[in-house]
């Protein structure tokens, strides 16, 4: 199959200032990353679960979602590594919480506009 031909653009000014005002391709490729950790719904309710208690350890956390604790550890291995999630020790418990309230906002907006406010 034969590429697409490349046409100049029909207004090459405003296809400049529209390009430069872009994310930088790596920029784009991180938050992307970002929006796929939060696309799975197992993960989501986690994040939902962590919002509404504040905190909550491994253990809890796969009682509220119904998971096992190894999913559950795996999946907020995840979070972490990705900046959402935090983690604070208190002998040999961790507790997970949101790591700022950008992911509650982010979320609530994506509630509000595709769910009409309602999380289902």
């Amino acid at each position: 199959m034969a590429p697409a031909a490349v046409h100049p653009p029909i207004h090459p000014d405003t296809v400049a200032q529209t390009r430069d005002g872009l994310l930088p391709a790596e920029s784009t490729a991180e938050l992307a990353e970002r929006f796929k950790l939060l696309a799975d719904p197992g993960r989501l309710r986690m994040i939902y679960a962590l919002l509404g208690a504040g905190e909550l350890c491994v253990r809890d956390l796969a009682a509220v979602v119904g998971s096992s604790e190894s999913a559950t550890s795996h999946q907020l291995r995840q979070l972490r590594l990705a900046g959402l999630v935090r983690t604070r020790r208190d002998g040999r418990t961790v507790y997970y919480r949101i790591a700022d309230d950008h992911v509650r906002t982010l979320l609530d907006v994506a509630a509000a506009h595709f769910l009409g406010g309602h999380p289902a």
